[in-house]
């Protein structure tokens, strides 16, 4: 069984309620007091707490993430970093924590390669950029669950030359200017100091590689743009802004590198009978006025279970709500679902009939009101 997440406010010793100044600087105080640099006698357990204030801080820092979580919990957002996890290639706030680290050797002794990746070979393989895909779909298909096919364009390693950019049959060649590195170095010196000017290498313009025949299909990119047809699951009870992410379909890897991931947002349209709040669903129904007064049964209808019936009691006002249990939407990620509430109103009839107009009067009187009909109102005596 998985080990279950402590919950990521706790993680940073923040509530619920904290600005984004409080948890940055939560985070930074943490990452300093966490990082394995900085505690040598136990570098291992050091590196585990590391990576989780960072990971919490990675959610809780963006917006979006930390909405998700906040109404959805861990499985929202653990969408967004995969099969494996939170990973250093899913954090996105080095920013934050260059200053608090200048006078130690990040860049060789960085466990986790948190600043070392700044000082990789530019053209090694790199992964592809992640696409985002906006749907939209009906309550009724957020509340049921449903599997969806959507048509997605992206770009994808060209079949005809396997990515390499080549002509089929041929390879490229190491550059000779740069061997390889993509860039060069210019030393220039002055009195006692050594300007170092790194740049772009012009012959194979950083690409490191000289490609002689390019393939005629990408044309030497090595990249081809495709539409592709990709399934999704929609799980019962989704909300607008929920991220569901798809490996491997977002846009090729550059020189090799795996592909970067789908994210499909979701946007629930706009009901003409339920307003929804979470779980709960809202509805409006009209009810006569000998309904409110006698009392009596009124038929509604629910998002999953067909009409359902309300009691309406005697003396019923305007505006009374009646709750319908277990009636709402799914409870994404667990069982049970939410409630429906229905709102009621009482409705005026517009025309009467002579039979109606006349039991009115009888009611008026009874009730010591006593009426007459003046230009289709009723007034009382002695008014003009």
């Amino acid at each position: 069984m998985a080990e279950q997440k402590r919950d990521y406010y706790e993680v940073l010793g923040v509530p619920k309620g904290s600005s984004a100044d409080d948890i940055k600087r939560a985070y930074r105080a943490l990452a300093k007091k966490f990082h394995p640099d900085l505690n040598k006698e136990n570098p291992k357990e050091a590196e585990e707490k590391f990576k989780e204030v960072s990971e919490a801080y990675e959610v809780l820092a963006d917006g979006n993430k930390r909405d998700l979580y906040d109404r959805y919990g861990h499985r929202a957002v653990d969408e967004s970093f995969g099969q494996q996890g939170f990973t250093w290639d899913n954090f996105t706030h080095y920013s934050d924590l260059e200053d608090l680290f200048g006078g130690f050797d990040f860049f060789g002794g960085d466990p986790f390669g948190v600043f070392s990746r700044r000082r990789r070979n530019p053209n090694a393989p790199a992964p592809g950029d992640d696409l985002r895909y906006d749907l939209e779909v009906t309550l009724e298909q957020a509340a049921e669950g449903m599997d969806r096919e959507i048509d997605v364009p992206h770009s994808a390693s060209c079949g005809e030359c396997g990515g390499t950019g080549a002509e089929k049959g041929t390879e490229p060649r190491r550059c000779p200017r740069c061997g390889g590195a993509g860039q060069v170095q210019n030393v220039r010196s002055q009195g006692y100091s050594q300007f170092i000017t790194i740049t772009p290498c012009s012959q194979c313009r950083g690409r490191g590689l000289i490609i002689e025949k390019p393939c005629r299909l990408c044309r030497g990119t090595g990249i081809v743009s495709k539409e592709e047809r990709i399934r999704i699951t929609i799980p019962p009870g989704s909300d607008t802004g929920l991220r569901l992410r798809v490996g491997g379909k977002g846009e090729a890897g550059r020189r090799g590198g795996p592909p970067g991931d789908l994210y499909v947002v979701l946007h629930i349209r706009p009901h003409p009978q339920f307003q929804r709040d979470g779980n709960d669903l809202y509805i409006e129904s009209e009810i006569s006025f000998s309904t409110a007064a006698l009392g009596g049964e009124l038929e509604v209808p629910t998002i999953l279970d067909g009409k359902a019936r309300v009691t309406v009691p005697p003396a019923t006002q305007t505006h009374t709500i009646f709750r319908l249990q277990g009636k709402g939407m799914p409870r994404f990620g667990r069982s049970g679902r939410g409630d429906q509430f229905v709102r009621v109103r009482v409705v005026t009839p517009r025309e009467l009939s002579e039979r109606q107009k006349e039991l009115l009067r009888e009611y008026a009187l009874e009730s010591g009101e006593p009426v007459e009909e003046k230009r289709g109102f009723f007034r009382r005596p002695g008014r003009k």
